[in-house]
């Protein structure tokens, strides 16, 4: 596999990393595993891997630790590390998922990266796990390279000034399959609505629409300048 020769890596059992890329729908249709076992163990070496990080750099307390560790660990942290690598080139997917996009769903891309890291873990062990750990997540938090994580709904809470507006979040539709949902959601301030934002879950559609909304307040939008004053 080219992306293991890149890494550096010579694998011991092959089969974990093919595995590692075999979505649910590929599987099914291939009578094979999914992904979905090595996804959750490594779900279980990032966070490890993310905590040892934070605790190691001494520079944060417990409070600061936890927030900074979920903002590098969320969806969309997980989409980008899978894009930079490349990873979404190895995918397997069944026949349905292909055509509906499923090579862009940033659920699933978020799902591989845990699954490949997973894989690394059981084929080579922990110390090479945690130098992949360190060569392609760790330069992202230390350079502050994408921001993933701001809180755009208490930014607007506060660009708003919500003690005397209200804001409303609101979903206004759902697509997808059970596995691989995509919400839409609106947000309005005083009935009007600011910002529409889509994700794989409610929380990530909910910041995408104040995001929406506050691009929309830098860019000197009539009608958040009419009605925020």
């Amino acid at each position: 596999m080219e992306l293991l020769d890149k890494l550096n890596i010579t694998p011991r059992d092959l089969s974990l990393y093919e595995t590692a890329f075999s979505h649910t729908s590929y599987a099914n249709e291939h009578d094979t595993k999914s992904y979905e076992r090595l996804e959750f163990l490594g779900d279980a070496v990032l966070e490890l891997l993310m905590s040892e990080y934070l605790y190691k750099s001494d520079k944060f307390n417990e409070g600061q630790m936890t927030k900074i560790r979920a903002h590098y660990v969320c969806e969309t942290a997980l989409w980008d590390y899978s894009l930079k690598l490349g990873l979404d080139k190895y995918l397997k997917l069944g026949n349905g998922e292909a055509e509906n996009g499923g090579r862009q769903s940033k659920s699933i891309l978020s799902d591989i990266f845990e699954s490949f890291l997973g894989a690394i873990y059981l084929d080579q062990g922990f110390s090479t796990a945690k130098k992949f750990f360190n060569e392609n997540v760790v330069p992202i938090i230390e350079n502050h390279e994408v921001d993933f994580f701001a809180d755009y709904k208490s930014a607007l809470q506060e660009y708003a000034q919500t003690d005397r507006k209200s804001i409303n979040y609101k979903i206004i539709s759902e697509t997808g399959p059970s596995h691989n949902k995509e919400f839409t959601v609106e947000v309005s301030i005083d009935g009007l609505v600011f910002g529409i934002g889509t994700a794989h879950s409610k929380k990530a559609a909910e910041q995408e629409a104040a995001k929406d909304a506050l691009t929309k307040a830098q860019k000197g939008s009539v009608l958040w300048e009419e009605h925020t004053k």
